[in-house]
């Protein structure tokens, strides 16, 4: 049987083709796009990224029928720039009356519960509760749980195209905008610190966004495992470092780093550092699995 789901992200719009076989599938077409939604501000696509994010879901229609799947039954989801914008109800309309994907719009919470059904599908949970953390453009979904319940979830709109856009004003950032975007998380994420402190744990589980950076700069592809990664939270520290005080330039010149990743990479590199820090977290996890593979997990 072949399946296929759509995640229309905020900076990233996704499509996962697979066959089931059995308890497994096998993937047949992974795609994903650069559209950057919230390029002007989260609460409006504006013309450029509008017209982009149509024309990347009109690329995924031609995929779909290749395969030999009906575009209007195929899952599709959107996410943080799309609960957000004003103009998202007149974007999702023109997707399905140019495509006959009908897309739907979650909430953060369910979003969160998503992932979760995707990441425990790659990383070997340890027995202890972990957390998990995505970080997308628009949102950044935290879950605290083990391998077999979910104890708290939460959505928090501290993306990076959020961090960026706001804090980010200055190339190599400066000190004092690094600053701001503590503060701003201090602020913003005082659930999630009482949530931690009831359910403690020093394991993060990092998926998408700048954990993919992680995966490609700081381990090797012929002997990690191929769904997860492991490193001590120390390990992250030089890295952190060295994205922190680069140049844009500088950032383009590092050929293990996609290109759509290169501008923001910075704030998602202060926002790790800070939830390891204030969690006293000790290792991290990544995963090659998030929402696209939660959503499967449901069909």
């Amino acid at each position: 049987m072949r399946f296929a789901v759509i995640d229309l992200g905020t900076n990233t719009f996704h499509l996962l083709i697979v066959d089931r076989d059995g308890e497994e599938w096998r993937t047949v077409h992974r795609e994903r796009i650069f559209v950057r939604l919230a390029e002007e501000g989260i609460h409006l696509i504006g013309p450029a990224a509008y017209e982009r994010g149509l024309a990347a879901v009109e690329i995924f229609r031609e995929h779909l029928i290749r395969f030999g799947i009906p575009p209007e039954g195929v899952p599709a989801f959107g996410t943080a720039a799309l609960r957000t914008a004003a103009n998202a109800p007149d974007f999702l309309r023109e997707v399905q009356r140019r495509t006959g994907i009908v897309a739907e719009v979650i909430g953060g919470e369910r979003e969160a519960l998503l992932i979760y059904q995707g990441v425990r599908q790659a990383v070997p949970f340890p027995d202890h509760p972990v957390l998990v953390m995505d970080i997308g453009g628009g949102s950044v979904e935290f879950i605290l749980a083990d391998r077999s319940q979910v104890f708290w979830h939460r959505s928090f709109p501290v993306g990076v195209a959020v961090l960026y856009r706001q804090f980010h004003k200055k190339d190599p950032i400066a000190p004092g905008d690094i600053a701001a975007v503590e503060q701003f998380l201090d602020d913003t994420l005082v659930e999630f610190w009482a949530a931690l402190a009831q359910y403690p744990t020093a394991t993060l589980v990092g998926a998408a966004g700048a954990f993919d950076i992680i995966d490609h700069l700081l381990l090797d592809p012929a002997t990690k495992p191929l769904l997860y990664g492991w490193i001590p939270a120390s390990g992250f520290l030089p890295l952190y470092n060295h994205i922190i005080n680069s140049s844009l330039l500088e950032r383009e010149q590092m050929h293990q780093l996609s290109p759509e990743r290169r501008e923001m990479v910075v704030v998602g590199m202060i926002l790790i550092r800070y939830v390891l820090e204030r969690g006293g977290l000790k290792e991290i996890y990544t995963s090659v699995y998030s929402m696209k593979e939660g959503m499967l997990a449901e069909l």
